[in-house]
C-alpha cells in the first residue's frame, strides 16, 4: 500500500512551462527510494526557477533551458521550494514527514551550496565607530534584535557582519515598526499642514522636506539615525563635470543628465517658494540646493517600500537596516512586509551567513546604471541585469506585417555574450527573441539592411552585418581605454570609469561574437 504527499506550485506562464514540458504540481509516492527522492525533487527545482523568472531573465531564456539563470533566480526558487515542504509538513503523517524532511535537508544544503560561488571577499578594515555603535544600542532599546554588528570594509565603507551563524529562514536584524520612518511622522509634525495642500506635493518630497529639518534637530527622536548617515552619499547624481565627460557618447549620461536637471527644476519651483512663504517653518539655511540634493540622495539609496501591519504600502527609511550592502550573491532577498504578529519588519536570511561574513542585502534585480545613478557603486561579478536596450525600427508600411509574427515586440535587449548557454547553431551569444525578430525584419525587407541574396547563410551575414552595424558606432561612441593610474583619481571619475569600462566590455562581446560568426560563415 501507497501513499502520496502532494507538492504544488502555483500555475506558471503557459509559454514558459508548455516549451519545456513542465508541471506544477508534483506526487511524492511513499514510501520511495533516496533516488526517487531527488529525481522529483529535481522536477520541483526546474519548475521553480520557471516560476520565479523575471523579465529580464525570461527575454534571454532559451525553451530548453532549465537553469541556473542567476543567483537571484536560485534564491527565489530554492526558498519556494522549503516554504511549500514547511506547509506540507505541519499537516504530514509519519511517513510522510520522514520523506519530505529528507528533501528539506538537501534543498538547504543546496542553498547554502550558493555561498561557495560568492565572490565578494571583502577585507573587515575596523569595527563601528561609536556612532554605529549607539545607533546599535539605540535599536536595541526600542526593541531592535540583530545577530549583526557593523564594519567598515576596504572599497564598500561600511557593511554589517554576522556575530554568529545565521541560518536559513533565520532573521539577521528586526526592526519595529515603531522606530521605522514614513510617512506617518507626517502627520505629527508642523509642516503638514502647510504641505498637505501644496499644489502637486506628493508624500514621498514631504518626507523629503521633513528630513532635511529633522537631520539637524537636536531633540528629534532619530538623532542618533541621523548622525551615522554620511556628509555626502557620493552618488551619480553627484557627479561633477569630469565624470559626466567621461561619460559622454554613452546612454546612460543621457539618463543621469535628465535626471539631475529634473532634480534642480524640482528645488527651484519648491524649496525658495516654500521659505518664502513660511520662513519659521522651512529656514532658508536648511533647504539648500546642496542639502536638498543630499535628501533626495538619502532616499533614493536607502529608502525601502514597506507594507506595515495595518495593511498599507509606505515608502520609508529603516534605521539599522540601510548599513546593508547590495549583492549578486545576497542573503536577504526578501523584506519587504511587516510581521503582524510582532510588529517588526525581519530580514530573515534565504541562505546561511556564517560568523563572521558580511551580511547582504539585495536591492533588486538592478543594472548598473541604477547602481550607479543612485546608489553610488557598481557590484562585484558579472551582472546579468546589465543590458543595452535596442529598438529596432520598422518601417510603417511594414508595421502591420511585423506585428503578425508571433512574441512581435520592437524593444529588445543585448547583455554580455558570456552569458549564453546555448549550444545551438547561428545564436551567436545573443538572444533568441531579437535574432528572430531581425531574420523575420530583414527577410520582409523592412529595414535597411546590406546586400541579401538568396539562402540562408546570407540571410544570416545579413543579420550580422547588421548587428556590427549598430555596435560598432557605439564602441566608437566609447573611445580607447584610457590607461591612467586611476588610484589618485576622484570617486567619481574613477565611478564613471568602472561604468564605461563595463559597457565597452558588453558591447565588445557582442561585436567579437558576430565576426566570429561571420568567419563561420566564410569558412561553410
Amino acid at each position: 500500500m501507497h501513499a502520496h504527499a502532494c507538492l504544488r506550485f502555483l500555475p506558471m506562464p503557459p509559454r514558459l512551462s508548455n516549451a519545456r514540458n513542465l508541471g506544477f504540481s508534483f506526487q511524492l509516492r511513499l514510501p520511495s527510494l533516496r533516488g526517487e527522492l531527488f529525481l522529483i525533487l529535481e522536477d520541483i527545482i526546474r519548475a521553480a526557477r520557471i516560476l520565479y523568472l523575471n523579465d529580464v531573465e525570461i527575454y534571454f531564456s532559451e525553451d530548453d533551458d532549465f537553469g541556473p539563470f542567476s543567483q537571484r533566480n536560485e534564491l527565489e526558487a530554492f526558498n519556494a521550494i522549503l516554504q511549500m515542504l514547511k506547509s506540507v509538513l505541519s499537516g504530514a503523517t509519519p511517513d510522510e514527514m520522514k520523506a519530505l524532511n529528507e528533501l528539506q535537508n538537501v534543498t538547504i544544503a543546496r542553498v547554502n551550496s550558493i555561498a561557495d560561488q560568492n565572490i565578494d571577499k571583502m577585507i573587515t578594515k575596523k569595527l563601528a565607530t561609536n556612532a554605529e555603535d549607539l545607533l546599535l544600542k539605540w535599536g536595541e532599546s526600542h526593541g531592535a534584535r540583530s545577530k549583526v554588528m557593523v564594519a567598515y570594509f576596504e572599497g564598500a565603507n561600511r557593511g554589517v557582519v554576522a556575530v554568529e551563524d545565521i541560518n536559513v529562514g533565520e532573521s539577521a536584524l528586526e526592526i519595529p515598526e515603531s522606530i521605522i520612518i514614513s510617512e506617518d511622522l507626517l502627520h505629527e509634525s508642523d509642516m503638514f499642514e502647510f504641505l498637505k495642500d501644496w499644489d502637486g506635493m506628493t508624500t514621498e518630497t514631504m518626507l523629503l522636506l521633513w528630513s532635511m529639518r529633522e537631520r539637524y534637530n537636536p531633540l528629534s527622536i532619530f538623532k542618533k539615525y541621523f548622525e551615522t548617515l554620511p556628509d555626502s552619499f557620493n552618488t551619480g547624481l553627484s557627479f561633477g563635470i569630469d565624470a559626466l565627460t567621461i561619460l559622454h557618447g554613452t546612454l546612460f549620461f543621457e539618463e543621469l543628465m535628465q535626471a539631475k536637471e529634473h532634480l534642480r527644476q524640482q528645488y527651484e519651483s519648491l524649496c525658495p517658494a516654500l521659505c518664502a512663504s513660511y520662513p519659521d517653518i522651512f529656514k532658508t539655511e536648511l533647504y539648500s540646493w546642496d542639502r536638498y540634493l543630499w535628501a533626495c540622495e538619502l532616499w533614493y539609496s536607502n529608502s525601502m517600500k514597506v507594507i506595515f501591519s495595518d495593511g498599507k504600502l509606505r515608502t520609508c527609511l529603516v534605521p539599522i537596516a540601510g548599513l546593508l550592502n547590495h549583492s549578486l550573491f545576497p542573503h536577504i532577498i526578501h523584506y519587504g512586509r511587516v510581521d503582524s504578529e510582532t510588529k517588526c519588519l525581519k530580514f530573515q536570511l534565504a541562505r546561511q551567513c556564517k560568523r563572521g561574513e558580511q551580511c547582504y542585502l539585495s536591492y533588486g534585480s538592478l543594472p548598473g546604471s541604477h547602481l550607479v545613478m543612485f546608489y553610488g557603486f557598481l557590484p562585484e561579478g558579472d551582472n546579468p541585469y546589465d543590458i543595452i536596450p535596442l529598438d529596432i525600427e520598422v518601417p510603417e508600411a511594414d508595421y502591420s506585417q511585423s506585428q503578425a509574427i508571433e512574441g512581435f515586440r520592437t524593444s529588445h535587449m543585448v547583455r554580455g555574450s558570456w552569458f549564453s548557454k546555448s549550444s545551438k547553431p547561428q545564436t551567436y551569444g545573443l538572444p533568441t527573441q531579437l535574432l528572430s525578430h531581425l531574420r523575420s525584419v530583414l527577410k520582409s525587407g523592412g529595414m535597411e539592411q546590406p546586400s541579401l541574396v538568396p539562402g540562408e547563410d546570407e540571410n544570416e551575414r545579413a543579420l550580422l552585418e547588421t548587428m556590427i552595424s549598430i555596435f560598432e558606432p557605439m564602441m566608437e561612441g566609447l573611445g580607447e581605454r584610457d590607461n591612467i593610474n586611476r588610484e589618485e583619481l576622484s570617486w567619481d571619475v574613477k565611478l564613471a570609469l568602472e561604468y564605461k569600462d563595463l559597457q565597452r566590455r558588453i558591447i565588445s562581446s557582442v561585436l567579437s561574437s558576430c565576426t566570429a560568426g561571420l568567419k563561420i560563415l566564410d569558412i561553410t
